[in-house]
């Protein structure tokens, strides 16, 4: 029926009910009339009259709330859930206009689910493409013959390859340990000034790239360095762009939120040049005397043809003595080479001005201890010199002798200037007024580089030798002026410069892999005030020859695995057994299984604990009754020199703060309230990997206490009774 309709007879209905019941009121008023009945008799007839009249309207308006509003209600609540769930639909029934209104739910129902299956679709394949994306950059890292590290601009790992891992991983004694890791510093591995150095070379050839030209350009810069194993390696550093954002940095119209690393072990290549130089080296110097002998005797034989038989015999036999003698040096040339040999240094090839101008930018930093920074100027520069030097050491004897000559003799101002002369550059560190005598100048050119703001154990002399280049002191008395003159091998320009990425407007830049790790910031506000879930952290146990470890027991494994970005790195882990040098209880032994035939020939202490250093640098501890273990590790502090200042985190007080009624922190117990499986137990490593699985289970939990940062993690912990506890 149409609802107008509907609308038309129930209004009539309506007006029909209250026309009976006026006229039924009027009937019974005259019935009463008539009969004689009194007042109260009319009133009660009446009264009787209208709850008979209110009891009906009161079924009709129930039977309407059951028709429309009660089923409105049931039909909502259905809706909701099968709005939960795909492929369901409304019943279409009751009165006609909730069945409209069921039709219409079950057709949004219907293209909704059209929409899901579209958008699983799009998602699936979007998952394939990426799997797809992962398995070919994953086979091109392994199969790379080069070491490739990417971080973000406070220098975190975020991605490594294979190679990477076992060529910057050796530690100086040959010995394996784990420095290299997802979200762990690049400056374990390499030295936080020399990465600096080639960030701000990059940024600052990617300004003048982008004032002098209308293509914005971010290149690359190259340096070589040697790895805590000795190996030398060449390294290319390159930008990685991104959005805007706090964690980027603006460097000639772009944001630049991290750098790639790319690696090669250049360390045979050198020895190989080393021994070419050495063999040619022997061959001039071995073959000279008898080169000599031979030229003199075949002289007198040419010279004078009647020459006595003896005599002319002699000098034959001269000739063939040092014939024989030069054999044997062409023989042992090739198993024989000088040890004396200076080492070569891989050097870059850069222009003059720009290493002019960072040196006077580091030249004129103003340091704490100093109340006005040292004066530099810039004067003669060619503009078009490019030279071949290692510039990080270059750079560090300038700022060393112009440091020094601040604070020895009180020079306000520096000059640099940078020539050509001939096949050399010259360049000079000059300044006025101030004469020092030549002894005092040999001593700074050959002493380390101790002074004047630096630490270095090479020399002056030591960096210039490396550049192949020469410097001396010099006065010119006319001018007043006084020079450290250094002469370096000019290089010649390079035809192609190198770039890297090129930009014609923001639309043009290359697709880069998002990584959470790039929003990482250690340097936008201190470690206690960062979120939890922003944190790296090492889950650390030990297993020890006793409970008192103030009363001689020791430490005998420790096993450890890290945390990145709420992520339980399984395969980034520490796990060395250890030599207590001492004997085990029986009860020890039950409990963790290790014996001491386990023990023998594995390293002591003194040589675990630096790389247990190594591996968890950087990071938060966490441990299951860390203070226990943390006892151990501090009471060895001056056996080995090795001091563990990082923040602590406890699971057993975290756990007394999020369950304070519980009868039971054990680490058992808590796993089984959190529902981690228990695996491993009693070994060091496999009591890391539940205390991790632990601690991530935590995070949320604390979240919805409204302990997110680490301050307040550990002030929560020291509030618990558990904190008093001492070993």
């Amino acid at each position: 029926m149409n609802p107008t309709r509907k609308l038309v007879l129930a209004a009539v209905t309506l007006c029909l009910f209250v026309l009976v019941l006026v006229l039924a009121s009027a009937g019974l008023m005259a019935a009463s009339e008539a009969g004689g009945r009194t007042i109260e008799e009319r009133v009660v007839a009446l009264a009787v009259l209208a709850l008979v009249a209110a009891a009906l309207a009161c079924w009709v308006l129930a039977r309407l709330y059951h028709r429309y509003v009660g089923a409105t209600l049931r039909l909502a609540e259905e809706l909701a859930a099968k709005a939960a769930h795909s492929g369901l639909r409304l019943p279409e029934q009751g009165a006609e206009e909730l069945r409209a209104l069921a039709q219409a739910a079950n057709q949004l129902l219907a293209v909704r689910d059209t929409l899901e299956r579209d958008v699983a679709e799009r998602v699936r394949e979007a998952r394939a493409s990426l799997e797809e994306e992962r398995s070919r950059l994953a086979a091109l890292m392994a199969d790379l013959s080069q070491s490739v590290v990417v971080c973000n601009l406070d220098g975190r790992v975020l991605l490594y390859n294979q190679r990477a891992k076992q060529e910057l991983s050796a530690g100086a004694d040959g010995s394996t340990g784990e420095l290299l890791g997802l979200g762990r510093s690049i400056y374990t591995v390499f030295d936080r000034a020399l990465i600096e150095h080639a960030l701000e070379r990059l940024q600052q050839a990617s300004r003048d790239q982008a004032s002098g030209e209308s293509r914005k350009l971010i290149g690359s810069a190259q340096f070589v360095t040697a790895t805590r194993s000795g190996r030398l390696m060449r390294t290319h550093m390159s930008p990685v762009l991104g959005g805007e954002g706090q964690h980027a940095a603006r460097v000639g119209g772009y944001s630049i939120t991290g750098f790639v690393l790319v690696l090669d072990d250049v360390t045979t290549t050198n020895e190989r040049h080393a021994r070419r130089d050495a063999l040619i080296q022997s061959l001039i110097e071995g073959g000279r005397g008898p080169l000599g002998s031979i030229r003199a005797a075949a002289e007198m034989l040419a010279d004078f043809s009647d020459m006595p038989p003896r005599q002319r015999d002699r000098f034959l036999n001269v000739i063939r003595d040092e014939a024989k003698v030069l054999s044997a040096q062409l023989e042992n040339a090739e198993g024989a080479f000088s040890k004396d040999l200076r080492e070569r240094w891989l050097l870059e090839e850069i222009l003059g001005a720009e290493l002019l101008e960072v040196a006077a930018r580091r030249i004129g930093e103003r340091r704490p201890s100093e109340r006005r920074a040292l004066a530099v100027k810039t004067e003669e520069v060619d503009e078009d010199l490019w030279v071949r030097v290692d510039s990080f050491g270059l750079l560090q004897a300038l700022r060393y002798l112009a440091l020094r000559l601040q604070d020895e003799y009180q020079v306000r101002e520096v000059r640099l200037s940078l020539t050509r002369s001939g096949q050399l550059a010259q360049l000079d560190l000059s300044w006025l007024g101030t004469f020092m005598n030549n002894e005092t100048a040999m001593s700074w050119l050959q002493d380390p580089m101790t002074g004047g703001g630096e630490s270095s154990p090479l020399s002056v002399v030591d960096v210039i030798e490396r550049c192949n280049g020469e410097i001396w002191f010099q006065r010119v008395r006319v001018s007043h002026r006084a020079i450290f003159r250094t002469m370096l091998p000019a290089a010649a320009a390079p035809k192609d410069l190198p770039r890297t990425i090129v930009a014609a407007d923001e639309d043009d830049r290359p697709e880069f892999y998002d990584f959470d790790i790039f929003s990482w910031s250690g340097v936008s506000h201190e470690l206690d005030d960062r979120p939890l879930v922003e944190l790296s952290y090492t889950i650390f146990d030990t297993e020890t020859t006793g409970l008192q470890p103030s009363q001689g027991d020791e430490i005998i494994q420790i096993g450890a695995t890290r945390i990145v970005n709420r992520r339980l790195l399984r395969h980034e882990c520490f796990d060395q057994l250890i030599d207590p040098r001492c004997n085990l209880s029986p009860q020890s032994v039950e409990v963790h299984g290790i014996t001491r035939e386990l023990l023998v020939g594995q390293p002591t202490i003194e040589v675990v604990l630096p790389q247990f250093q190594a591996f968890c640098a950087d990071t938060v501890l966490v441990g299951h009754n860390a203070a226990f273990d943390m006892r151990f590790l501090q009471l060895k502090e001056k056996q080995t020199g090795v001091r563990f200042e990082q923040p602590v985190l406890d699971t057993l007080l975290l756990s007394a703060v999020l369950h304070p009624n519980q009868s039971s922190h054990r680490l058992e117990a808590i796993a089984e309230r959190l529902g981690v499986s228990v695996f491993g137990r009693h070994t060091a490593l496999g009591d890391a990997m539940v205390t991790g699985e632990v601690f991530l289970k935590m995070l949320p939990l604390l979240a919805e206490m409204g302990i997110t940062t680490l301050r307040q993690a550990r002030e929560a912990s020291e509030k618990t009774y558990h904190a008093r506890l001492k070993y």
